[in-house]
């Protein structure tokens, strides 16, 4: 029989925020390759019988390279086996899905996609952040903070998203925070925008550090703010509240 290939989206790390469809297709597994941030609830569920394969990234070493993580679900496929690609968030949200799609695809090897719930929308929601809200924000703009270093120029716009009134949303850019900072002010960013990082959003150890465009890399470094975050930028920030009980219980059962 044919294998087949499920790109699977875990969601933000919390175990009850896993879809149906991906549970279920995860427990039917013969393989499933992994990244770093699903949850250890997760991570621990993943069926005994399957072959695991770690191909995650840890202290900015792959443990595997893309084509690598693409060469092995075509061969296990091709193989008769039913794989999934088990990614945090959704896979086509800046998961390298689409790339995967394209390799499987020119391989001739059949492919589902299981949508993921994004961290960028469940962990700001998660301490009371809406990406949007009649008063404050109509619009939403969801970018990376590290782009392909291979690119021989940036494809972000960063006089457009200085004139958003909408807000801003950015994964992966801890690293980078100072120079996108700088980017939105010396293209006409108000420096008194309001921006939130949210810290392993949905970890127990999470930490929400608050401040402005002007201060917040230095908040930032102050506090040795380290990835996985997400970066919020706007009006909507106003809206939180460090006293107001947790919208998404972080607890045993969750993670």
């Amino acid at each position: 029989m044919p294998g087949k290939v499920y790109l699977v989206g875990s969601g933000p790390g919390a175990g009850g925020l896993l879809t149906h469809r991906a549970r279920n297709v995860i427990d039917t597994a013969d393989v499933v390759l992994f990244d770093q941030l699903l949850g250890e609830e997760i991570l621990t569920s993943l069926p005994s019988k399957a072959e695991r394969i770690d191909c995650g990234k840890y202290g900015g070493i792959h443990t595997l390279e893309q084509k690598e993580i693409e060469a092995i679900m075509v061969d296990r496929a091709k193989k008769g086996k039913v794989v999934v690609r088990l990614k945090g968030g959704d896979p086509f949200l800046f998961g390298r899905g689409g790339e995967e799609l394209e390799t499987l695809r020119a391989a001739g090897v059949k492919v589902e996609m299981v949508p993921g719930i994004s961290s960028a929308l469940a962990v700001p929601a998660s301490i009371g952040i809406p990406l949007t809200h009649r008063k404050y924000a109509s619009q939403v703009t969801i970018i990376t903070g590290h782009e392909d270093p291979t690119k021989p120029k940036s494809m972000l716009d960063w006089k457009l998203l200085a004139k958003s009134r909408g807000t801003i949303v950015i994964l992966m850019g801890v690293k980078n925070l100072s120079k996108i900072v700088t980017a939105l002010i010396k293209n006409g960013k108000n420096t008194g925008t309001p921006i939130a990082i949210i810290e392993r959003g949905f970890w127990k150890d999470r930490r929400v550090i608050v401040g402005t465009l002007k201060t917040i890399a230095s908040i930032a470094k102050k506090a040795g703010v380290k990835p996985p975050a997400i970066i919020v930028i706007g009006d909507v920030v106003k809206l939180y509240d460090p006293k107001a009980p947790e919208l998404v219980p972080i607890n045993e059962e969750s993670l």
